[in-house]
């Protein structure tokens, strides 16, 4: 069993800076995909970014491409989503995702955090 709990999320004016950050505990965290994912009022849940166990490998939607970057420390058992120039769009709940198979699309992740709330104003 994995247990995820994000913090970071807030209030920001478009243009301005978030960075969320999930803590994981349970199994090994290293054998673990790790994403984010999003979902604004009235819309589904999407994907936004994650990251191999290794940290070899990223990917990313297009609509964040450029503005966010997905880490994570082994180390400590977090990852982390930086989120610059952050757009009005972006408003969403923030969700960490965990997945032990091997892909980065995370189709059906494992386990799922409480979820953040990120509130862009114009």
């Amino acid at each position: 069993q994995v247990q995820l709990v994000e913090s970071g999320g807030g209030l920001v004016q478009a243009g301005g800076s978030l960075r969320l950050s999930c803590a994981a505990s349970g199994r090994t965290f290293s054998n673990l995909v790790m994403g984010w994912f999003r979902q604004a009022p009235g819309k589904d849940r999407e994907f936004v970014a994650a990251i191999s166990g290794r940290a070899d490998r990223t990917l990313y939607a297009d609509s964040v491409k450029g503005r966010f970057t997905i880490s994570r420390d082994n180390a400590k058992n977090t990852v982390s989503l930086q989120m610059n120039s952050l757009k009005p769009e972006d408003t969403a709940v923030y969700f960490c995702a965990a997945d032990f198979s091997f892909s980065l699309t995370m189709p059906s992740p494992d386990y799922w955090g409480q979820g953040t709330q990120v509130t862009v104003s114009s």
